[in-house]
C-alpha cells in the first residue's frame, strides 16, 4: 500500500474518508480493504462502536463495489 502524505492526504475531498475527522482514507481499492480490516480491528479492541465500525466498513465496501 502506498503512503499519503499530509498534502496528498488534504487534497482528497471528505468523500474519500470512510471515518469522522477524515479518518480511514478509502480513495482506493487497496485502503478500502486496510479500512474494512483496521475498523474491525478497532471494534473489536474497544475503540470504535459498533454503529461507527458498521459505517466505515459500508463505506468502504461501496468504494469496493459490494
Amino acid at each position: 500500500m502506498s503512503k499519503l502524505t499530509t498534502k496528498q492526504r488534504k487534497s482528497f475531498p471528505t468523500a474519500s474518508f470512510a471515518g469522522p475527522k477524515r479518518s480511514y482514507p478509502i480513495e482506493d481499492k487497496s485502503h478500502a480493504r486496510n479500512a474494512i480490516a483496521r475498523a474491525t480491528q478497532q471494534k473489536n479492541k474497544g475503540n470504535l462502536s459498533i454503529g461507527e465500525a458498521a459505517n466505515i466498513i459500508a463505506k468502504a465496501r461501496r468504494k469496493l463495489g459490494g
